[in-house]
């Protein structure tokens, strides 16, 4: 009688249930909160998501199960009522956020918030930079269509290449949100790699001559310029492209909040308690969708193999336009920043501050760099936004 009780004891846990590719999905998730924990590897944004695909694939839990409605019928009127039979678990209703379009365009909201866009203003040639860095977007979405994806599915994994985890996450949980696992720990993981990635591809690109370029200062830009900036984007990008609305708008208005200077305690908020709980929120279901049944397939080697040389084409393309400012300048602008035209802000614009300061101990980039990062946010806002008006209608 015990030995029975016990076996059937055992039986109802979850380790009778656990299957190998569980283990797998278990053990990646492992090695993601190493990287982000012993290696500091944006851990921001990799521990809600590997503790996310570690309770996803934790059976039995039902944390990601839908709630089960049942309809039927009133016995005095015929009519047909649904009522809710089982509850969906937590993270599928926090997960609506993601589904809906809703968490990624706050993330905007706090990174406007957070960003002076004083060097794109001063040295609006950067806007050049940060668009040469979506060239990967395109080149993978072409390449995807080749391995056999769909249209959607190729727009989805070429904008990896934008190295923008939320504009990848709002244009694939818009066009193919059954890759939404794949595609967020590729975009994440490639973002938090940047400073792997990206120098050894902006060495091979570029002479020593060229890294050693000392930029000159940027002009000091006026409070009324950082105040029309976020307003005059927003108008002329909405007109021109209203599927970028929500990113754009959630981006510009963060930024407004912050030069304004009316609005310390919203700017604030913005910057701190919002985009924590959403950062929270995000990254953790988004971790919950990478399942071992979704995930573990060829068709995620193909993705996360493309997000690279999405990511690294991304760099490659604003390397070798700002090799023709070079030498368009007469050798005044040093073509490293133009890896900064990704979106990963701010941690592409310190890699070019770092690989120029290898190279020339004088060489103070940072700001320079932060006008192409600042602009490659932009420019990936506007890419998603021109899939989905594509794809979407």
């Amino acid at each position: 009688m015990l030995f029975s009780i016990l076996k059937d004891f055992l039986q109802s846990t979850g380790f009778a249930a656990l299957t190998y590719k569980e283990v797998i999905m278990l053990i990646i998730s492992f090695i993601l909160l190493y990287l982000a924990i012993k290696k500091g590897y944006e851990p921001l944004l990799l521990i809600p998501i590997a503790f996310g695909m570690l309770l996803a694939n934790l059976p039995i839990s039902g944390l990601m199960d839908p709630p089960v409605i049942e309809v039927v019928k009133d016995s005095a009127t015929g009519t047909l009522i649904p009522q809710t039979k089982k509850i969906g678990g937590l993270l599928y209703y926090l997960y609506q956020g993601v589904k809906l379009g809703i968490y990624p365009p706050l993330i905007f909201l706090g990174i406007g918030a957070m960003t002076d866009f004083g060097p794109l203003i001063a040295a609006p040639s950067s806007i050049l930079l940060g668009a040469a860095a979506q060239l990967g977007i395109f080149i993978t979405f072409m390449g995807a269509v080749t391995l056999g994806f769909t249209g959607p599915e190729a727009a989805s994994i070429g904008i990896i290449g934008g190295a923008d985890g939320p504009t990848a996450l709002f244009l694939t949980s818009r066009l193919a949100p059954h890759l939404l696992g794949p595609i967020a720990v590729a975009a994440y993981s490639y973002m938090a790699l940047v400073p792997i990635i990206q120098p050894p591809i902006m060495k091979a690109l570029t002479t020593k001559k060229e890294r050693e370029v000392v930029m000159e200062q940027l002009r000091p830009v006026s409070k009324k310029e950082k105040i029309i900036f976020p307003i005059l984007v927003t108008v002329v990008v909405t007109l021109l492209l209203p599927s970028a609305a929500s990113l754009i708008g959630m981006l510009m208005m963060g930024n407004l909040l912050r030069e304004s200077g009316v609005v310390d305690r919203l700017s604030k908020t913005v910057q701190n308690e919002l985009i924590n709980i959403i950062t929270i929120f995000l990254g953790t279901t988004v971790g919950a969708t990478a399942n071992a049944e979704t995930f573990l397939s060829p068709s995620t080697l193909k993705i996360i193999m493309l997000g690279l040389i999405a990511f690294s084409i991304g760099t490659a393309g604003g390397v070798l336009f700002g090799k023709i400012m070079y030498k368009m300048s007469g050798g005044k602008v040093n073509p490293l920043i133009g890896s900064a035209g990704v979106s990963a802000v701010p941690m592409a614009a310190r890699v070019s501050q770092k690989v120029g300061q290898e190279a020339n101990p004088r060489n103070f980039l940072l700001m320079h760099a932060m006008g192409p990062n600042v602009a490659g946010v932009i420019g990936s806002a506007v890419a998603a936004g021109l899939l989905l008006m594509f794809f979407k209608g």
